[in-house]
């Protein structure tokens, strides 16, 4: 009884169009006899038979190459075209590089500390200059406002009066809300 055998991997069958030859097959060496074959017939009347059958089949084989060869289900071309961009076209040291997110946060959290000691600092200047002053209200005809964020009053929140001579009220975002954004203002 006659059996047939089947192939496990199906993605490696070829469709054959005729003479149990692919379509690629077909149109390389239908190339390989139109190129050969017309050079062979030029030739043989000016060198040995032998030499234009020689040159006949040098003239065809990369088209036979084409045909037939595959590495790893790609064609000649597909390896070919790997093999010019990995010899020719990129360059030969490759250092190996990676990008150091921990390095990014580790900066930006630096930054962020010393944006908050210069802010904290210019804070307690600040306050300080404005301690060291004891202005007379006769002379100014109004009393001077409180500049911290959250004057002495009811329950110790009543919002203080916004002030020329304190820019960081301006900027602090979240000042809005007790507790939140005024960090750097509090003593530790």
């Amino acid at each position: 009884m006659a059996y047939v055998t089947v192939p496990k991997d199906l993605t490696k069958v070829k469709t054959k169009v005729a003479l149990n030859l692919t379509k690629r097959q077909l149109v390389c060496f239908s190339m390989a006899a139109a190129v050969g074959v017309p050079l062979f017939f030029l030739l043989k009347g000016s060198v040995p038979q032998t030499a234009a059958t020689f040159l006949m089949v040098l003239a065809m084989l990369p088209f036979f190459l084409f045909a037939m060869y595959e590495k790893h289900g790609q064609p000649l071309e597909a390896v070919l075209g790997n093999i010019i961009k990995v010899f020719f076209l990129t360059p030969k040291e490759r250092p190996y590089q990676t990008e150091n997110y921990y390095a990014v946060l580790a900066k930006q959290r630096k930054l962020n500390k010393e944006v908050t000691a210069i802010a904290k600092k210019s804070y307690q200047r600040q306050t300080a200059k404005s301690a060291g002053k004891r202005e007379n209200p006769a002379h100014t005809g109004r009393k001077k406002a409180d500049s911290r964020p959250y004057a002495a009053g009811k329950r110790g929140r009543e919002k203080a009066h916004h002030t020329a001579d304190n820019p960081l009220l301006a900027d602090v975002p979240g000042r809005d809300m007790p507790g939140k954004g005024q960090s750097f203002l509090k003593k530790r």
